[in-house]
């Protein structure tokens, strides 16, 4: 029951709430924040990995979540794959 704690609480949050967290995630991530920590996150409030996608698309410009891709990828092809299907 604990663990389920967050989403029963993120569940309860209207769209519009979940964007705005979501996008606090993103400043964070702006700031520091672990990439991780943003997907995770935002994947446990948007409900989903579809969800997240969603709203990190309308939040962040193409040419940012492409950056980003490159910075944390590197040269790793497996995470390079997992962030472009997360952010592209």
């Amino acid at each position: 029951m604990i663990e389920n704690i967050g989403a029963d609480i993120y569940r309860s949050w209207t769209d519009e709430k979940r964007r705005e967290e979501i996008d606090k995630l993103i400043e964070g991530y702006r700031n520091g924040l672990p990439v991780t920590i943003l997907c995770t996150m935002a994947t446990a409030i948007a409900g989903n990995e579809r969800g997240a996608r969603k709203h990190i698309i309308k939040l962040m410009p193409l040419r940012e979540r492409k950056a980003l891709v490159a910075k944390e990828a590197g040269n790793d092809r497996d995470l390079q794959v997992h962030l472009t299907r997360f952010f592209i």
